[in-house]
C-alpha cells in the first residue's frame, strides 16, 4: 500500500506541481506588474497589499514547491547534502508563507475599512499605513521564522541510512504542528479573511445607498470582489491542509499504522490544494 501511495504521489508531483509552478509564478508576476502599473492601484493601500502578497507567493512556489518537483524528478534534494539549504530553506518558506497569509488578512480588513461608512475609521486606508503594516509584517515573521535556523538540522535516519532535513527537537515539532500549521497558517487567517470580507461585502451593498463618488464605489467594488474570491479559494486550499493536519495530531488516529499510513498520504496530496492558494491569487 505504501508503495501505491508513493507512485501516486509522485504522479501527482509532476502533473499537478508542475503547472502549478509555472502558472502561479507567471500569474503572481502579471498580477503585480498591473497593480504597479496602474495609477489608481497604486494609490490604493489594498493594492499594496495584493501587490505585496503577489511576490510572498512568488517566493513561496519558487523555494518549497520547486524543491518538491525537483526531487521527484531529477532525485536531487539539497537540503539533504547541504546543512545551509536545509535550515535556510525552511526559513525563508516560513517567512514568505506568513507574510503572504498576513497580507490577506490585511487587505480583507482594509477593504472593510475602506467601505464603511465612518470617516475616521475610512482614514486607516491609506498607502504609509500600509507600508508600515507591511514592513512589521515582514520583520515579525523574519524574527518568528529564527526558529527554523535553530531546530532544522540534519538527521541520519535509522532504517533507511539516509540523511533528511528535519526538526529532531520534539517540543519545536509539536509547535510548528499545532500552532504554526493548525492557527497560523490555518484557522486564523482563515476566520479573519472570512470575517473581515463578509462585512467590506456588506458593506459595499450599503455603499450603493449612499452619497459615494462613481470612480470610488467601482474601485472599492472591483477590489472587493478580488478580496472575497480570494477568501472563497482560501476555503478550499487551506482548509483541506490544515484539517488533515490536525487529524495527524490525535494521537487515536495515528496508533493504527495503516491510518497513519493514509494520513500521510492525505497530507501529501492536500498540500498541493496549499500551493494552489499561493498560485490563483488575485488572478
Amino acid at each position: 500500500m505504501s508503495a501505491s501511495f508513493a507512485t501516486i504521489t509522485n504522479f501527482v508531483t509532476i502533473y499537478c506541481g508542475v503547472p502549478i509552478l509555472i502558472v502561479g509564478v507567471m500569474g503572481c508576476i502579471l498580477v503585480s506588474i498591473v497593480f504597479l502599473s496602474l495609477q489608481t492601484f497604486r494609490k490604493s493601500s489594498c493594492a499594496l497589499y495584493l501587490t505585496v502578497m503577489s511576490m510572498m507567493n512568488i517566493g513561496q512556489l519558487m523555494f518549497s514547491l520547486g524543491p518538491r518537483i525537483m526531487v521527484v524528478t531529477l532525485g536531487f534534494d539539497g537540503s539533504e547534502s547541504s546543512l545551509f539549504y536545509c535550515k535556510f530553506r525552511g526559513y525563508i518558506t516560513h517567512v514568505f508563507v506568513g507574510c503572504s497569509l498576513t497580507c490577506l488578512c490585511l487587505a480583507t480588513i482594509d477593504q472593510y475599512f475602506a467601505t464603511c461608512f465612518r470617516p475616521r475609521w475610512q482614514q486607516w486606508c491609506n498607502t504609509r499605513v500600509a507600508k508600515y503594516l507591511i514592513i512589521i509584517t515582514i520583520t515579525v515573521w523574519m524574527l518568528h521564522g529564527i526558529l527554523y535556523l535553530i531546530f532544522n538540522d540534519h538527521v541520519l535516519s535509522s532504517t533507511t541510512n539516509k540523511i533528511s532535513c528535519t526538526t529532531p527537537n520534539p517540543i519545536f515539532t509539536q509547535y510548528r504542528a499545532c500552532f504554526v500549521i493548525l492557527v497560523l497558517f490555518g484557522y486564523l487567517p482563515l476566520t479573519i479573511a472570512i470575517l473581515f470580507g463578509s462585512m467590506a461585502f456588506r458593506n459595499l451593498q450599503q455603499m450603493a445607498y449612499r452619497t459615494v463618488p462613481l470612480i470610488r464605489r467601482e474601485l472599492e467594488k472591483q477590489l472587493t470582489v478580488m478580496v472575497l474570491i480570494q477568501v472563497i479559494v482560501n476555503i478550499f486550499t487551506l482548509l483541506p491542509f490544515t484539517t488533515v493536519n490536525a487529524l495527524s495530531e490525535i494521537p487515536s488516529l495515528t496508533i493504527n499504522p495503516d491510518t497513519k499510513t493514509k494520513l500521510n498520504f492525505a497530507a501529501t496530496i492536500t498540500i498541493f490544494n496549499f500551493y494552489i492558494f499561493f498560485a490563483v491569487s488575485n488572478r
